[in-house]
């Protein structure tokens, strides 16, 4: 999947930990699927998984998920990965790697969700649990930074997509991009994010929310990329409860939505060859964005805008001395 990952499999693994930890040496070892792009996943006997980054880069965010988990975990309301040991660079494999204990769940899938309403609340729950954490010190969150960082990046791929052999109107995404660029940025503290909830990074029992995974982008910054969800995985039913449930603002739902966006069109090109499940994904999250988009369009024609103004946008209009002001 990517230009620069290291070759993994389940007999390196086992090398691995039985050099390092030979009291789970006999212990079998199985590759989880997931739609993951940084990490391989692998079960080790009936209480364990392997985590092994693919680039150097994943390297480095399983240092930044060893450090501060500890510190996170006892303010959340679910789950979240317990770093049992780590192992060193070895037999051929370049880097750290970390043993976990096992969570039970499983990943839900969208259009597939047995409790949407419950877990849209379950996931504003975790999601405000994390904004209102008190911990010190955190570093900048991976999606923490303004919208802006991507743009470049962002309308490169929506033309690339314009061009490829997709189902895409690169136009509405090129409108629903300008709009959440337009939204008033974040001007508060930091706040921490996990700032990669994705469905592969969340696990259900029962249709309700009881695990999140994967802390390696976690940090402060703009809380906004936690919202992707509600482009994600939940049904279009239950967003007004999600974003209740969340309590977020216009300008800070619409930089959600670009996040949202951003991640799918960058992943699509990237993936499409590669990756059917991220790429399931990224078509299925553009759909929803621009549907919303075209929705939210619609309300403000009908006189029926966003809560707090239209989308947070700061418009202008001129006054009749001829001056602009934001409105």
């Amino acid at each position: 999947m990517h230009a620069d990952e290291t070759d993994i499999d389940a007999d390196l693994v086992r090398r691995l930990v039985s050099g390092r930890f030979p009291q789970w040496a006999d212990l079998p070892v199985e590759r989880l699927t997931s739609g993951g792009t940084v990490n391989a996943v692998y079960r080790l006997g009936d209480t364990l998984t392997v985590r092994l980054p693919l680039t150097e880069r994943g390297a480095k965010d399983v240092e930044r998920e060893e450090r501060w988990l500890p510190e996170l975990a006892p303010g959340l309301p679910v789950t979240v990965p317990t770093v049992v040991a780590t192992g060193e660079a070895a037999e051929g494999y370049p880097w750290a790697w970390s043993v976990h204990r096992w969570i039970e769940g499983e990943s839900p899938v969208e259009g597939h969700l047995d409790e949407p309403e419950l877990l849209a609340c379950d996931l504003a729950e975790f999601i405000k649990a994390m904004r209102n954490t008190h911990v010190e010190g955190g570093p900048s969150a991976y999606r923490g930074s303004p919208l802006a960082k991507v743009d470049a990046q962002t309308r490169a791929a929506i033309e690339e997509l314009r061009h490829a052999e997709e189902d895409f109107d690169a136009d509405t995404a090129v409108a629903a991009w300008q709009d959440a660029l337009a939204a008033r940025p974040w001007s508060a503290a930091p706040r921490w994010a996990h700032s990669d909830l994705m469905p592969s990074n969340l696990l259900v029992a029962r249709g309700r929310l009881t695990a999140v995974l994967d802390f390696a982008t976690v940090g402060v910054g703009d809380p906004a990329c936690d919202l992707i969800p509600a482009w994600n995985l939940l049904p279009p039913s239950t967003r007004d409860a999600f974003r209740d449930a969340v309590d977020v603002d216009d300008a800070t739902w619409a930089r959600g939505r670009g996040w949202a966006l951003a991640m799918a069109v960058i992943q699509l090109p990237y993936f499409r060859n590669t990756n059917p499940i991220i790429s399931a994904s990224a078509r299925h999250v553009i759909r929803e964005v621009l549907a919303s988009q075209c929705a939210d369009r619609q309300e403000t024609l009908r006189g029926h805008g966003p809560r707090d103004g239209p989308g947070g946008i700061i418009r202008f209009e001129a006054s009749t001395s001829g001056d602009r002001r934001a409105v």
